[in-house]
């Protein structure tokens, strides 16, 4: 042999020969993958892969380990390397795993199916979730123990990974009644269902986020606490268990935590240091959405009993809602129902007793994709209104109870923005707004956002290009909504789902 130790071969002789020369052939190529010539191995391998593909894999073994050519061969004799460059591996030598016959390809695809299973620690391993007590808030269920858990104490396993077959857990499931029963066992409103269960799935997944963050934010929230921290404990945890990706999964909209006769629309700026109290009536009310399907759900924060009318009767309000929710029913008759259950009860404060009432001008409403306001409202007081839910819908369904004017007006710093969902394209002349639109629509697209969150994007002066996108009818604020000062405002509200064959409340849990 020369110095080298390699023959040179004819270019396409090889396919032509033979049997006697494929068999000299085929042992030049083991010569060469042992002394590790990696430039002359690579033509030499590409010839023969077919007949390798066939062989039980004993030449691949004898290569030397360090070869990177001789890697191609690996994955058809199940080596052990793992990681991407096996992966990547797999994928580029899929080609001579077909050509090569069935033991190569099927043990191929079993390694495929086993990698891609992992997904994560979650999917396979199961914890011991204890109890947590919620006495110290008002009205507020206990969350149970739960022996098998996906999620760790720590509350850190991201929900996807919770899931890795991405068979979510359900809502609260009512049958429907009346002249709708039959859509329970119609098997034309299943296949529907089936077909948009892609969908379905998407909403589970932010739903069970959201319990997750109830939960946690429950077990921290404490007088004392500045509204800040709290606001950035819960979005941190969100995006960590919604394993948050730009535009595809994260935040629904800002947290809300509205204190007292602020109804809705509060959130911190930054300079903000107001701290919850023992006395404070807090309503928080956040969202998580998987692919622009948002899940809105909103619960109220009090630590004193002296509340507990007022925290019943908006509690109340909202379950009389979701039960009379559904498809073809009334917007008019709904509110009627909701108007009633808030108007029986009153609540004694400083001596007086004071009726307590529905905040006439605050709704319900439906919910697009990308859109928290899809065009819907869904009224908590009687009213003409003769529009009918509609099936495949997505609705809020909240009640604000007052103990004041039940009327709320716009006050307070704005924190709340979103981009108009239909803005047109108008061109701007100050370069800082087109900027700040720009970063809008990257970071939240048609989503609310914050003034917080544009500070931490990068856009920590935005104030006066904020102002100029509003004037150009590009944003919408949505400043804070107030009652009358002095007076409380309690709130509660669930996601529901129309199904095209029952009614799914998306983010019941053992909470509320």
């Amino acid at each position: 042999l020369p110095a080298c130790g390699r023959i040179p071969l004819p270019g396409r002789a090889c396919a032509l020969t033979t049997g006697a020369m494929q068999d000299d052939e085929e042992e030049q190529v083991d010569v060469v993958d042992g002394e590790g010539a990696a430039a002359g191995e690579k033509k030499k391998k590409k010839r023969n892969k077919k007949k390798k593909a066939q062989q039980d894999g004993e030449a691949g073994d004898e290569a030397g380990d360090g070869e990177g050519e001789a890697a191609a061969d690996k994955p058809v004799n199940g080596g052990g390397a793992g990681g991407d460059a096996a992966a990547a591996d797999e994928d580029g030598d899929e080609d001579a795993g077909e050509e090569g016959g069935d033991p190569a390809k099927k043990k191929k695809k079993k390694k495929k199916k086993s990698g891609g299973g992992g997904g994560g620690g979650g999917g396979g391993k199961t914890f011991s979730l204890p109890a947590q007590d919620n006495s110290v808030f008002r009205l507020i269920a206990d969350w149970k123990a739960v022996e098998k858990s996906r999620q760790s104490p720590d509350m850190n396993v991201p929900v996807g990974e919770q899931y890795p077959e991405e068979d979510f857990p359900l809502g609260q499931v009512e049958e429907y009644v009346k002249d709708n029963a039959y859509r329970t066992t119609s098997a034309e409103k299943r296949e529907l269902e089936r077909l948009y269960s892609y969908d379905y799935e998407k909403i589970r997944r932010a739903a069970e986020c959201h319990r997750q963050v109830r939960r946690y934010a429950q077990s921290y929230i404490r007088p004392g606490l500045t509204m800040t921290e709290l606001c950035q404990r819960l979005e941190r945890k969100t995006h960590e268990l919604i394993s948050a990706n730009g535009l595809e999964c994260g935040w629904g909209f800002p947290t809300g935590c509205s204190l007292n006769w602020v109804a809705a629309h509060w959130t911190p700026n930054y300079g903000d240091n107001t701290v919850l109290k023992h006395d404070d009536v807090c309503k928080l009310d956040f969202g998580v959405q998987v692919g622009g399907r948002i899940v809105d759900c909103a619960f109220t924060i009090a630590f004193d009993e002296k509340y507990d009318e007022i925290i019943k009767a908006s509690k109340d309000g909202t379950n009389t809602g979701i039960r009379n929710a559904g498809i073809d029913a009334r917007f008019s008759e709904i509110g009627a129902s909701i108007q009633e259950a808030i108007e029986s009860y009153e609540i004694e404060l400083n001596g007086k007793t004071l009726p307590i009432k529905p905040v006439r001008n605050l709704n319900g409403h439906s919910i697009g994709p990308y859109q928290i306001h899809a065009g819907k409202s869904v009224p908590i007081v009687k009213n003409s209104e003769s529009t009918v839910m509609e099936e495949g819908e997505l609705y809020a369904i909240e009640t604000f109870a007052s103990c004041g004017k039940g009327y709320v007006v716009e006050d307070l710093e704005c924190s709340h923005y979103m981009k108009i969902f239909d803005a047109p394209n108008i061109p701007l002349r100050v370069k800082s707004s087109k900027v700040l639109l720009h970063a809008i629509e990257q970071n939240f697209g048609t989503l609310a956002f914050c003034r917080r969150w544009l500070d931490d994007v990068g856009q920590t002066r935005h104030l006066m290009a904020l102002r100029n996108l509003v004037e150009n009818d590009l944003v919408q604020p949505y400043p804070p909504l107030c009652d009358q000062r002095g007076s409380y405002v309690t709130q509660m509200e669930h996601t529901i789902l129309l199904r095209p064959t029952c009614k799914e409340v998306i983010s019941r849990g053992d909470d509320f």
